[in-house]
């Protein structure tokens, strides 16, 4: 069926069901709003898709695979250990399959109206919705536009053939002996490192004089030190001239040191960031809606644009581009659609690399606490001082709290070590309710677990650490 220009009234278009997209249009159906959302893709968008959910479930089957090869050092014998990477790939569909079948239930279950298709604006108050089937055109009494971000393309390395996006990486139906990865940062080192640890030969070149820029370089030599046993080679410093491919393969050359090098592999995966959406037919420029020289969209701290009843989320606002950070910047503006006074606080958003060993950061680092002119203190626990990590092999690793000297006022923290994207959530709560380290300190952790490591850091932030030595002042 085909819509004329008659406009069908809604409260609310939300243009993009990714993390942000879809938790902005179940908090705000949940707010008493008529609702329809639209996605030219898949539901999820790009984390559950091309993204977070994917990469973590091959990932998952890395860390397995690993594991078994080396089974020995847990008194455990296997033989025949083996990779079949289009059942991997299997699996990460499934998983993939079911996490956007729950998208589009929840959806449904909160009477959303849903559309696979494309937008335009028409004007500040309407849209078109357009698919190969239909184009109906809304007149909208808010609109919250959350349509993500896709993968940098350089001009010398344009993906297609050989160079992959972080989309094709995912997707490989063949495990490939060797990899060239442009780009250290954590979406390179969390595909190149599961790359490597399944066996292929990866070389990462990184600009920059370390991996994991975003990250404090004591945890990312934790990281380099893995890589290293992972037969990763690193090229610190490297800058990527150009790529010349066949149908074999690619060799890439590159200067580091004043010196011009080439090296040639399976595949080359490009991973230099990524750039906005707001670009292509969504026709924002025919609103006129105030942007960044970055193809950013300009927000308030309601996440408003320029004008005043269309909003911005996620990947195409300034800020990090991550995907809790969409998914809080949703609700936010849901509500405050709804007239609740809810306003962004960035404070204590954690930063997450799934790398090996994981990396977590919360709230302020040192260095940044010190920026502040803060009176701060730094206790830093070691992994090895805890039961939980130790038979779990994670004893490399280590928290540190950086908290206030005079007030114990919890600023900050940094993990690096075995599962610390899920351990740096009870630090990021103590941020949020203003909690001190003796707070933490006085809080029972269950035993054995690799929460009392956030208790141990506590303890020696106080000076009477239980179980490592406090340093000689």
């Amino acid at each position: 069926m085909v819509v004329g220009d008659a406009s069908i009234d809604i409260d609310l278009l939300v243009i993009g069901a990714g993390p942000g997209g879809y938790v902005a249009a179940i908090r705000a159906a949940q707010l008493g709003q008529q609702v329809i959302i639209a996605d030219k893709a898949k539901w999820g968008g790009v984390c559950l898709n091309v993204g977070c959910i994917p990469s973590k479930a091959l990932i998952n089957s890395a860390h397995h695979y690993e594991e078994m090869l080396h089974a020995d050092k847990y008194g455990l014998s296997a033989s025949h250990v083996a990779v079949d990477f289009g059942k991997v790939q299997d699996y990460k569909n499934s998983v993939v399959n079911k996490m956007t079948g729950g998208v589009e239930m929840l959806l449904k279950a909160n009477k959303v109206q849903m559309f696979n298709g494309e937008v335009m604006f028409i004007n500040e108050n309407e849209a078109r919705l357009f698919n190969d089937q239909e184009s109906p055109r809304y007149r909208f009494k808010n609109c919250i536009i959350a349509t993500g971000s896709r993968p940098i393309e350089l001009k010398a390395f344009p993906f297609g053939g050989r160079i992959l996006s972080s989309t094709e990486a995912l997707s490989l139906q063949e495990l490939p002996k060797s990899l060239v990865v442009i780009g250290g940062g954590y979406i390179g080192i969390e595909l190149g490192q599961m790359y490597a640890k399944f066996g292929t030969q990866v070389t990462i070149l990184e600009g920059a004089d370390t991996i994991l820029p975003g990250f404090d370089k004591d945890m990312s030599q934790l990281v380099v030190k893995k890589l290293k046993k992972n037969n990763v080679e690193i090229v610190n410093g490297a800058l990527a001239k150009s790529a010349e491919q066949t149908d074999k393969d690619i060799t890439v050359t590159y200067e580091v040191g004043g010196e011009t090098k080439s090296v040639t592999a399976d595949y080359l995966l490009v991973t230099v960031g990524r750039r906005p959406n707001t670009d292509g037919e969504l026709g924002l420029d025919l609103i006129n809606i105030k942007m960044t020289d970055r193809g950013l969209i300009e927000v308030d701290d309601q996440c408003r644009t320029s004008i005043p009843h269309i909003y911005a989320i996620g990947d195409i606002v300034p800020g990090a581009a991550l995907a809790h950070k969409a998914s809080y910047e949703a609700k936010v503006a849901a509500e405050a659609i709804a007239g609740l006074p809810s306003k962004v606080d960035y404070k204590c958003i954690p930063a997450v690399a799934f790398s090996d060993p994981e990396c977590a950061s919360v709230g302020y680092t040192e260095k940044e606490a010190k920026e502040k002119g803060l009176n701060v203190k730094t206790s830093k626990f070691p992994f090895g001082g805890n039961g939980r990590a130790v038979t779990l092999d994670g004893a490399d690793g280590f928290m540190k709290i950086v908290s206030d000297a005079d007030t114990g006022l919890v600023l900050g923290a940094q993990i690096a070590g075995v599962e610390a994207s899920n351990i740096i959530a009870e630090l990021g709560l103590a941020i949020e309710m203003g909690a001190t380290v003796e707070d933490i300190a006085l809080t029972i952790h269950a035993h054995p677990t690799l929460g009392e490591i956030t208790m141990d850091a506590a303890e020696l932030a106080l000076g009477h650490p239980i179980h490592t030595v406090a340093p000689r002042k």
